[in-house]
């Protein structure tokens, strides 16, 4: 059978095995989906190995998406904007490289959610990778604005930079968002991942009605998420979402048949 993977370090949680599985027994695909740990500075080998044992494509996790675009030998126009790819397509003797990160968090906001991002004031918060991945398929919404905000002010001034001739793109210093308020709020950040306890940003950045998404997924209610509704925030998500839809847009890519989501959440999540 066809051999995928998904690589990372870590890679010992990620729950894409369990994703492809569901979407392969849906779809009568004859696959396999593994964990693949790279060690650090090992990428190019460990993806290499792979090819060579008969691996078909890859999903690329932290922190090796910038390495996974350098190594292919042709990319899409939304890997190339993101400088970053998470999906990698054996192409002969290389590698086609992908970015799904965007379209998954519009499909997961815009289908699952029912969130309008057309003529919508959206704000992004942070400045990295995940940041970067989202940036052209929100542009493709027709959003009216798209703010980004960074604690390191110079990496959102760059980003916008790179950016602006894709659509109407700014960058704010988090102490200069005070008065400024959005429909849609996105933690493109990680904190809540490494021992965080409290939410730095400014307060009133919720507009009535505003949906808050958070990029980071997990069992229970993210710091980011209880920080929005106590603000009186009444909707918002986390982002398992956006990793089930940015794993079908992959199994697109891969197999050529694009699976269907909704049961899938059931797998993930059986008592929401």
């Amino acid at each position: 059978m066809d051999r995928y993977a998904v690589v990372g370090n870590p890679i010992a949680h990620s729950r894409s095995p369990q994703i492809h599985e569901a979407f392969a027994r849906a779809t009568g695909q004859a696959m396999t989906y593994e964990r693949l740990l790279a060690p650090m500075g090992e990428f190019p080998q460990t993806v290499e190995r792979f090819a060579r044992e008969g691996g078909k494509g890859c999903n690329v996790t932290v922190p090796f998406k910038l390495e996974a675009l350098a190594l292919a030998h042709s990319a899409s126009e939304r890997a190339r904007a993101a400088g970053a790819a998470n999906t990698l397509k054996r192409d002969g003797d290389g590698w086609y490289a992908d970015n799904t990160d965007g379209a998954g968090i519009v499909r997961d906001l815009t289908a699952n959610l029912d969130v309008r991002l057309a003529g919508r004031d959206v704000l992004v918060l942070g400045a990295g990778g995940a940041a970067r991945g989202i940036l052209l398929p929100m542009f493709g919404q027709d959003v009216r604005s798209l703010v980004i905000s960074n604690r390191t002010a110079e990496k959102a001034d760059a980003l916008a930079a790179a950016f602006a001739s894709r659509g109407p793109i700014s960058a704010v210093r988090p102490g200069e968002l005070g008065g400024r308020a959005f429909d849609v709020v996105i933690n493109a950040t990680s904190a809540g991942l490494k021992g965080d306890t409290e939410w730095r940003w400014p307060t009133g950045l919720f507009r009535p009605g505003a949906f808050a998404y958070d990029m980071i997924y997990g069992d229970g209610s993210t710091m980011f998420i209880r920080w929005a509704r106590a603000q009186g925030v009444g909707r918002s998500a986390d982002g398992i979402g956006m990793l089930i839809e940015q794993a079908a847009e992959s199994f697109d890519l891969w197999r050529g048949v694009r699976p269907a989501t909704a049961p899938v959440f059931a797998i993930l999540r059986p008592a929401s």
